[in-house]
């Protein structure tokens, strides 16, 4: 993996063809390595769920550095940058731990009403705060439904929901990996997009969550 610059990272993950494609790759490699040290101080090695929380949040990382090279200003080197927000996302994860057994699939079934997931919290212990909740969700359902393509709701689902590797959903859709987070990106983006048209920031619906 050859050292760059970060004109050089910036220059390749925005460019198209091989050459972003290695980008990805070596970036992703430097995410897994450096997540494998930092999540050993929060959860032991050997805890079965290490290797797929490093996996799955490096997967995450490259989606958000993605969505956000345009506000790395070269204040230090793009690698440490982009460690950082790969930790921030781990972190995130491991705190939603406890919804770890929930799925959000039925966000996508079309039900509506009494149903709702399990990560929602306890009624009686905070009413105001499940009935947010409830309502976001109702939005985000939405959104997904009626404002991505059939290949991003596919790709977000399949990736985001169901939490399939990467790899097994491009070889599912029939798209290269490179291809599959272009894809995601673009879902990701008419999402947010969608959400502020609502009057709605992505960060507002993870702080409803992480309560």
């Amino acid at each position: 993996m050859s050292k760059r610059s970060n004109e050089q990272w910036l220059a390749e993950l925005q460019s198209l063809g091989p050459q972003r494609e290695t980008a990805l790759a070596d970036l992703r490699a430097v995410l897994v390595r450096g997540l494998s040290f930092a999540l050993r101080e929060y959860l032991s090695p050997a805890d079965p769920n290490f290797g797929p929380l490093v996996e799955e949040s490096a997967q995450e990382a490259l989606l958000k550095i993605l969505d956000n090279l345009h506000t790395f200003r070269g204040h230090s080197r793009f690698t440490t940058w982009a460690h950082k927000i790969a930790v921030h996302v781990v972190l995130t994860e491991l705190r939603r731990k406890r919804w770890q057994d929930s799925s959000l699939d039925d966000l996508l079934d079309g039900q509506q009403g009494e149903a709702r997931p399990a990560i929602m919290a306890d009624d009686a212990h905070n009413p105001e705060l499940t009935t947010l909740q409830a309502d976001l969700l109702r939005r985000v359902q939405r959104i997904i439904a009626e404002d991505l393509t059939d290949k991003q709701r596919m790709a977000l689902v399949a990736t985001r929901i169901q939490e399939q590797p990467v790899a097994a959903v491009a070889a599912e859709m029939g798209m290269k990996e490179n291809a599959l987070y272009k894809l995601l990106h673009d879902a990701r983006l008419r999402l947010k997009k969608q959400l502020a048209a609502e009057g709605l920031a992505s960060e507002d619906i993870l702080a409803a969550f992480e309560q």
